[in-house]
């Protein structure tokens, strides 16, 4: 058996991969792991279990839930809400761990299990290894310390999350959204009635989108991951900006009023400014990946701001926050973590900054968001090769060392297997955007050659 966990949690196509007897192991192992590990000690164990609206959700909420009970973890079940509202409420309600049932911005047949510990935040590594490895031990027939009677777990449903969630969000807003035009777009996915509610109540005319979830049409040409029926919607009703959420909604894109579209980059400059504005950027710091623009690199550096490169993965962006106390970070994608508000990427929070800065400023979002010039980005994914040879393969160091001679200083290349994908994701920089398409092509080829 590979390794189950990657860079966000178990991933895979439900039913085929990630099955209701996997999603019952490993509930099994992690309640059994934290348990050792002192999580429990003292006190009746409690989990919050939430999921996205996908159809297999329901039945692995059901194996999850089976799973933490039959371990004597008293289950509180959420619902559908987004993967940082499981998060926020695991803390809020002093939980001893969460699960979240989510595959993101995958298609719908996907699928997967993220586990949060205590306060919210990401499992460590250490633990997701612990948790395989006991879900190893325990699948080939060793059996379980199992509790009865007055032992086993307890489950009821939670209805009062969704409510609870949105004053949060509401709380934290530094100014209102009176005034502003929004579209909003939810993928059809697990904001599709937390985001509407939190934008309502802060103010703000809204036009929904995407928001008729039917566990079939999650991600489905919408959200983040497909911006065209947001732009189209902006531009027809003279909206002052759009906001694009992912399946699980712990990611946002924007567009402006033109129906340009505002990425994860250009997110955290307008945030980092606003939240230098406010006193509230500590040391003055934002923490990005290596797949940011160099043009956001080069702005913060010209409005005074450092800017922390981490690896790919908003779990190694909150890492270092973590280590440092830094208040903001994210990743190009729209992962975007205002630490003080949320432990992980909140898509609603952070469109809820990001339109309350147009509002507090009267100024547009393109106009905020020009504070960075995006330089050409190409950005090629690779299939069905061999991600685990990317950083070994003689041929490919090769083709990229021969890349980045050709680009110079004036561009970058960055190749990395996906940590949710079965592919190899290739990344070129470029003052000229034929040049960045000609050697992401090159690369791409490289790749499938060198991995195929």
């Amino acid at each position: 058996m590979g390794r189950l966990f990657g860079t966000d949690g178990v991933r895979g196509v439900a039913n085929a991969d990630l099955t209701a007897e996997l999603a019952l192991g490993l509930s099994v192992a992690a309640a059994h792991v934290l348990a050792e590990a002192g999580t429990f000690a003292g006190h009746r164990a409690t989990a919050v279990v939430g999921r996205d609206p996908r159809a297999s959700g329901e039945f692995l909420e059901a194996a999850v839930v089976a799973g933490l009970a039959s371990a004597g973890v008293d289950v509180l079940r959420v619902g559908v809400l987004p993967t940082p509202a499981v998060a926020h409420l695991t803390g809020a309600l002093g939980a001893d761990l969460g699960v979240m049932l989510s595959a993101s911005h995958n298609a719908m047949p996907d699928n997967g299990i993220k586990f949060f510990a205590r306060g919210g935040h990401k499992l460590a590594d250490e633990l997701e290894d612990r948790i395989e490895a006991v879900y190893a031990e325990h699948r080939t027939g060793a059996p379980w310390d199992r509790p009865t009677g007055a032992g086993v777990g307890r489950v009821r449903d939670y209805d009062e999350g969704l409510d609870q969630y949105v004053a949060h969000l509401v709380g934290v807003l530094p100014n209102r959204l009176d005034g502003l035009k929004i579209v909003l777009d939810e993928a059809h996915g697990a904001a599709s009635r937390v985001s509407p509610e939190a934008f309502a109540r802060a103010g703000a005319e809204l036009v929904t989108i995407g928001a008729v979830p039917d566990g079939l049409n999650i991600n489905d040409g919408c959200g983040s991951t497909h911006l065209d029926l947001l732009k189209a919607a902006v531009v027809e009703h003279g909206a002052d900006l759009g906001i694009a959420h992912d399946g699980d909604a712990d990611r946002c894109l924007a567009v402006d009023h033109t129906g340009a579209e505002v990425d994860g980059d250009q997110i955290l400059a307008v945030l980092a400014l606003a939240m230098r504005e406010r006193e509230a950027l500590r040391s003055d710091t934002v923490v990005a990946t290596v797949m940011s623009n160099l043009g956001f690199k080069l702005a913060m550096e010209r409005e005074g701001i450092r800017f922390v490169a981490t690896s790919v993965g908003d779990r190694y962006v909150l890492e270092e926050m973590k280590e440092h106390g830094y208040a903001l970070g994210g990743e190009q994608s729209g992962h975007v973590i205002i630490l003080d508000h949320a432990t992980t990427g909140d898509g609603t929070l952070t469109g809820l900054m990001l339109a309350a800065r147009v509002a507090q400023t009267g100024r547009t979002l393109r106009d905020l968001a020009s504070v960075m010039e995006r330089l050409p980005q190409v950005l090629v994914n690779v299939p069905d090769v061999d991600k685990s040879r990317v950083t070994s393969s003689a041929e490919l160091a090769t083709a990229v060392a021969e890349a980045e001679r050709a680009l110079g200083s004036t561009g970058r290349v960055l190749l990395r297997p996906s940590g949710t994908e079965p592919l190899v994701r290739v990344m070129v920089e470029a003052a000229d955007i034929e040049q960045a398409r000609s050697v992401a092509g090159r690369l791409a080829d490289a790749v499938k050659s060198a991995l195929g």
